[in-house]
Order: C-alpha cells, then sequence, then structure tokens
C-alpha cells in the first residue's frame, strides 16, 4: 500500500477493482475519496455508539456503552481510525480542518453532554461543567483508543474500558 500521498486515482481504481473514469462518477479528487471515507467511518462509528448506548438504562451503563463501542470498532477498523486521528492533527491549523469532521466532533461531544444533564437533573450524579465534561470524556476515549492502537497497552481490552469507565464514574458520581 502506497499510502494517501503518494497513491494515484489510477492506484485507487485498480485498488477498488475499477475503471478510472468510473471512480471519477463518484469522486472529484483523491482529496474527496479521503472525506467520503472519513464521513463513512465516522457515520458508522457514531450509529453504532448511538443504538448500543440507548439500549441501557443510567449514566453509568452508557458510559461504558460509548467508551466500549468506539475503543472496539476503532479496532476492528484500525485503518478508518488512521484516518479519523489524521483529522485530530489538523485541529493546530483550524484553516485546514474539515468544517464537516469538527461539526461531528461536536456533535458526539453533545450526545455525551446531553446524557450528563440528564444524570444530573434526576440526581445520578453531581453537577459538573457539561460542555467541559462532555469533550473531556470524548477525547479520554479517544485517547484510550489510541494507546491501544500502538500497542502501548499491556491490558485486554475489556480490562482497559473498564479502567477508564470507572476513572469517569469516580470524577463525577455523587
Amino acid at each position: 500500500m502506497k499510502g494517501f500521498n503518494l497513491a494515484t486515482m489510477d492506484d485507487i481504481a485498480e485498488a477498488a477493482g475499477l475503471a478510472k473514469g468510473t471512480l471519477y462518477l463518484y469522486f472529484q479528487s483523491k482529496q474527496d475519496i479521503y472525506l467520503k471515507a472519513l464521513q463513512h467511518g465516522i457515520a458508522e462509528m457514531v450509529e453504532q455508539t448511538r443504538v448500543n448506548m440507548q439500549a441501557v438504562e443510567g449514566l453509568r451503563a452508557k458510559l461504558h456503552r460509548f467508551v466500549s463501542t468506539r475503543v472496539k470498532y476503532a479496532e476492528e477498523n484500525r485503518e478508518f481510525y488512521k484516518i479519523y486521528q489524521t483529522e485530530f492533527g489538523n485541529i493546530i491549523h483550524p484553516a485546514t480542518i474539515n468544517k464537516q469532521f469538527r461539526e461531528s466532533y461536536i456533535r458526539q461531544a453533545g450526545v455525551i453532554e446531553q446524557v450528563l444533564r440528564e444524570s444530573i437533573n434526576c440526581g445520578e450524579i453531581r453537577p459538573v461543567p457539561l460542555p467541559a465534561a462532555a469533550f473531556t470524556i470524548l477525547d479520554m476515549a479517544r485517547s484510550l483508543t489510541v494507546r491501544r492502537l500502538l500497542g502501548w497497552s499491556k491490558a485486554d481490552v475489556e480490562e482497559d474500558i473498564d479502567f477508564l469507565c470507572e476513572f469517569i464514574w469516580a470524577g463525577i458520581e455523587c
């Protein structure tokens, strides 16, 4: 595999088993392919996370589903997750970050924020600064995933997920 910078549209068409002209019917450029792949992967990860979180009650269970779904999705879709992580490097240069990626990340934090708000309102957790807590949880899940993908964790995936969930819970419980 050549990687994004070295691959040509010819290489991509060949790898996909398509004629280059067919590829251009669907995508204008390599950058367009990259962004569509990113959007598809994010949408799939977000949908799996939403479904898994809705299947349980209570913040503690929802947090566990949130972290678990994202970590396992990344481990099963490593190439996508590399693309996903690349966009975080662009955050340092806001002019280059994809607007849809930024908005998607903010929406994902918003889902966590809503669950936290509901949990505060019903007395399940103590009041916390909602946006800060939501982004922190989102970023901790992403950080755990990166650490695992880099091979920096010797723990079983479930041990890492459980540790992070307990760590988060200890910071927000009543």
